[in-house]
């Protein structure tokens, strides 16, 4: 980074808080936020992945859904507060951008883009199971891949249309698919079915251990909706309070009803039918589940309402991974194209096309394993970013006075790296994939914001780097951080501050007027003294001299 004047060291203050503040009406409520949270949740995690992560662990596999949400929780506590502090459109994005430059952001933005991508192609996938079971009672005869690849052509132009509504029957068609699997829950536990002795966790042995923390990971990707609420932050009423409370609830109430849901998978389905005849384990589970409680009719209706779940899961997915694009075009990361909108659907409707391009890829050439590993691994790596973010941002705030969080994390920095430790072990766990996925991530993001972005971007102190030099240089931090609140108070540009200037910078540093008062002398008197010509203006040269005096090293 080369030198940098004054006008962008006031970036170093002012401009993440021109960025976040223009803000969308709020009105979205606690119960709005639990609600969207969970129908983001709720999907794939039951329709298709029991069965694949079975394969993993055996009738244990209800306690990876646990230990995966544990592992979310540290993050899911860290983005809240984030976006109590920068409550705007992007999420985990706009955060990981601003606290560690645009370069950080890019590679971020590119990995939430493929994460959501991916598990949109993973619902597809799950469309696609569920759909040979509905066409054996049609007559029709398509491949499971021709019927994905069909449905993702469907929902890309439903996205390019820009129905609103769509988001309407969501929720419902959710709410729909929970209803019915815990009627099936109860039906098999009143009627007998359900043998809970075959969900015993069994964790004798390293292996069985380390094959539990697999699993853990690849069924992380479960409580991806966690993330999502996040990124309409500017659109939750009282965010301080909703945005925590709401994740939290959303959070204790989809694991409890994935272990539950799942525990009864594994209690009635005999483990042979977890396997299709090839040996491969099944993508449907759900329909296996109600077949063998009530039978092929309830299994047929079962299949159905997959379906539609399924498919609300992957057109949301779609819609959320393009804005991705969008966001970082509209930040000059990207080429100015994923920007656009449509002149007549207004939706970002390059973006959209190629979000849909890259699913069809991932369709094609990954099998249904990796896509799950690698969208859970993505996921992952972005809730490590979200802990790492809040304890850069708590130590480096003194120079950043823009990050004023409503909603402070609960035991920082101990939760914090509690989730980076934890996420760091389920990345281990995941092996080559979480490696391929980051280095992937890592030099498209940095080539793209080489190429393209860099030439683009104003100067700009990060937070990163002034946590580094707190460690590495705390004299120059100290310093930078001077110049910060110097060019903060003088607002209207002329280089000097005036008394009432003087004290907003000072208090801004965190010297008080009171605490000198009884310690040394006021901050009035300390502005006199640097006023050697009795002016009433004091020049930067001045009010850094003022400002290293008053240093409690030097009191």
């Amino acid at each position: 980074m080369g030198p940098l004047g004054p006008k962008d060291l006031v970036g170093i203050v002012l401009t993440p808080i021109e960025v976040v503040s223009e803000t969308l009406e709020r009105k979205l409520g606690l119960f709005s936020v639990i609600i969207i949270s969970l129908s983001a949740m709720i999907g794939s995690g039951l329709f298709v992945l029991p069965a694949l992560a079975y394969a993993m662990v055996g009738g244990g596999v209800w306690l990876a859904y646990v230990f995966a949400a544990l592992v979310v929780f540290p993050g899911a506590l860290s983005q809240s507060e984030l976006a109590s502090a920068m409550p705007t459109s992007g999420g985990s994005y706009v955060f990981v951008e601003r606290t560690f430059g645009p370069m950080v952001g890019t590679m971020t933005g590119l990995a939430l883009w493929a994460s959501f991508l991916l598990k949109a192609a993973f619902a597809l996938i799950g469309f696609s199971a569920y759909l040979m079971v509905v066409q054996e009672w049609v007559g029709t005869d398509i491949s499971d891949l021709e019927g994905a690849l069909g449905m993702l052509a469907l929902i890309a132009i439903v996205n390019v249309i820009g129905m609103k509504s769509v988001k309407l029957f969501q929720t419902p068609i959710v709410a729909l698919s929970i209803l019915m699997l815990v009627v099936l829950t109860v039906w098999a536990v009143a009627a007998g079915h359900a043998d809970y002795s075959r969900a015993v966790p069994v964790l004798d042995t390293r292996d069985q251990w380390i094959s539990m923390g697999e699993a853990s990971a690849f069924v992380l990707v479960s409580y991806a909706g966690v993330a999502k609420v996040a990124a309409i932050g500017e659109e939750i009423k009282d965010p301080g309070r909703n945005l925590p409370e709401g994740i939290r609830t959303s959070l204790v109430i989809g694991a409890v009803l994935y272990a539950v849901l799942v525990a009864t998978m594994v209690a009635v389905i005999p483990e042979e039918s977890f396997y299709d005849a090839s040996g491969h384990p099944i993508e449907d589970p759900v329909r296996a589940f109600a077949e063998q409680i009530a039978g092929s009719d309830v299994a047929l209706l079962a299949a159905v309402i997959a379906i539609l779940t399924m498919t609300s899961m992957a057109l949301a997915g779609i819609l959320a991974a393009s804005r991705y694009l969008f966001a970082m075009a509209r930040d000059d990361l990207l080429p100015e194209p994923l920007e656009d909108v449509h002149p007549r659907f207004e939706t970002p409707h390059l973006a959209i096309a190629l979000t849909a391009v890259a699913m069809a890829l991932a369709l094609v050439t990954i099998d249904v394993h990796a896509v799950a590993e690698y969208a859970s691994g993505f996921q992952i790596m972005v809730y490590i970013l979200m802990c790492v973010c809040v304890l850069i941002l708590r130590k480096a705030t003194p120079s950043h006075a823009w990050y004023e969080p409503e909603y402070d994390s609960p035991l920082r920095p101990a939760l914090q790296i509690f989730g980076i430790a934890s996420g760091a072990l389920l990345l281990w766990f995941m092996g080559s994939e979480a490696l391929i996925g980051a280095t992937t991530a890592a030099v498209i993001g940095g080539s793209i914001y080489l190429g393209f972005g860099k030439g683009r971007q104003q100067p700009e102190i990060t937070p990163w780097e002034t946590f580094r030099l707190m460690f590495t240089n705390p004299d120059r931090a100290e310093h930078r951080r001077q110049l910060a609140a110097f060019h903060a108070a003088d607002q209207e540009g002329t280089n000097h501050l005036n008394l009432h200037q003087f004290m907003v910078a000072m208090r801004a540093l965190g010297y008080d007027g009171q605490d000198f008062a009884q310690r040394v002398r006021p901050l009035r008197d300390y502005f006199h003294a640097a006023d050697d010509d009795g002016d009433g203006i004091i020049d930067i040269d001045e009010f850094l001299s003022q400002a290293e005096e008053m240093m409690p090293s030097n009191d």
